[in-house]
């Protein structure tokens, strides 16, 4: 076996290759997102309160969170039938209906956002609530737009929207006079330039911008789309509902603390996710299964390997760049997370291959039960153990989801060896 990957990893031919031409550019463009906000949330954990800091995590962890909603597995089924249906007519179907979606459960939030969310109650006030709706609008565009080149192998325009969202880090010193909102306006700003440039790559890329939707389409797709919608809600909810969940504990401070380590820790999970994508992509376009899998895991195990070590190593040292503060408060849960990003990639190399395949009953359920796990565990166990709490809760959870894995890969392929004996 170890003789049969060495073999895969000298005939990768990583310039030509399209899983990892269209993985590296995913990499470039989650490596950017994750550059950049750590700059920005350095300048802002420099130049703001770590209560400023702690309220402007719970603003953008709510828009990251309706976005996230707001997709219903639309992304999925843009890369899944982009191959068999209309491109236009898919993207024009998926985006309209994500975005109003998504202003539906904006006004929702802020109607509800003292029950919600009571620290965020000054959103209510008709200037900051305008400024939220065209932040929300101007990510959901954005979020679509960058699927849609992802679906068409062209991810390095995803890269290009990113680092122009990454403008923020200029915006973010400009509006150091306004506290917390200043924060939420420099990160709202840099939304609505993205959202314009990605207009513009769009109609570049020969696809027509037609609010129109394709109900064959919507039709074709529901299950598909369903079933990934539950996923990555369960997926990805954890990611912006923890720091609500900390600052509603009032733990402002630490909020800040565990936003700032899950922003570099995404450095890594970054990987999996972006070849898994890529494998996705890869395998909705008929390319070898087997082929891409095990391509997929080379590349991956390459990346996440000696990265995974330099931040164990040096993880107290990358905190202090920050401030004492954050190294005290955050260097526990970040060495846990480290571990977490090994679990990680069995559960979403196991998600592509399932996608590819149109079978979204098996990840749901076992989304399912990680998601249980780890909102469920860190609610228990942030007052006992702090943030630190959060750590145990993505080891513990993600490990449980790669076991249950690893028995059934093994389960089905003793059912296979049987009955092939039994022909």
């Amino acid at each position: 076996m170890i003789s049969y990957i060495q073999t895969k990893i000298h005939h990768i031919n990583f310039l030509h290759d399209s899983l990892f031409k269209n993985a590296f550019f995913l990499m470039l463009s989650s490596i950017s997102t994750a550059g950049f906000g750590f700059i920005f949330w350095f300048l802002a954990a420099k130049f703001y309160s770590a209560s400023d800091v702690g309220i402007a995590t719970g603003i953008m962890s709510s828009m990251t969170l309706i976005v996230n909603l707001s997709r219903f597995g639309l992304d999925y089924s843009i890369i899944r039938f982009f191959p068999t249906h209309d491109k236009c007519k898919v993207f024009s179907t998926s985006t309209v209906i994500s975005t109003l979606i998504a202003l539906i459960f904006g006004l929702i939030f802020i109607s509800g956002i003292n029950s919600f969310s009571p620290e965020l109650s000054f959103l209510r006030s008709p200037l900051y609530t305008l400024f939220y709706f065209i932040s929300l609008t101007s990510s959901s565009v954005i979020f679509m737009a960058g699927i849609f080149f992802v679906a068409i192998r062209e991810a390095e325009f995803q890269l290009y929207l990113n680092l122009i969202v990454g403008s923020r880090v200029l915006f973010v010193i400009l509006f150091i006079s306004l506290g917390a909102i200043g924060i939420f306006y420099a990160v709202g700003a840099s939304f609505f330039i993205a959202f314009l440039i990605s207009l513009v790559l769009i109609l570049k890329s020969g696809t027509d911008l037609k609010l129109k939707i394709d109900r064959k389409f919507l039709t074709d797709s529901f299950n598909f789309s369903a079933g990934n919608f539950l996923t990555g809600l369960f997926m990805t909810v954890p990611n912006t509902l923890l720091p609500i969940m900390i600052l509603n504990m009032h733990l402002v401070e630490q909020a800040a603390y565990y936003y700032i380590v899950f922003g570099i820790v995404s450095l890594l999970f970054m990987i999996p996710e972006s070849i898994s994508t890529s494998l996705f992509v890869e395998g909705s376009n008929g390319q070898s299964l087997k082929k891409t899998v095990i391509q997929s895991l080379v590349i991956i195990f390459l990346l996440l390997t000696p990265i995974a070590l330099f931040f164990y190593l040096c993880g107290s040292l990358i905190l202090g760049f920050i401030g004492q503060d954050y190294v005290a408060g955050g260097s526990g849960v970040f060495t846990l997370m480290i571990f977490a990003s090994f679990f990680v990639v069995v559960n979403n190399i196991y998600f592509a291959i399932k996608r590819i395949q149109k079978d979204t009953k098996e990840i749901t359920l076992l989304s399912g039960i990680i998601f249980v796990l780890l909102i469920g565990l860190a609610y228990l166990l942030i007052p006992v153990l702090g943030i630190e709490g959060i750590g145990y809760a993505w080891i513990i959870s993600y490990g449980i989801g790669a076991l249950i894995i690893i028995i059934q890969v093994f389960r089905k392929a003793r059912f296979q060896n049987l009955l092939i004996k039994a022909m």
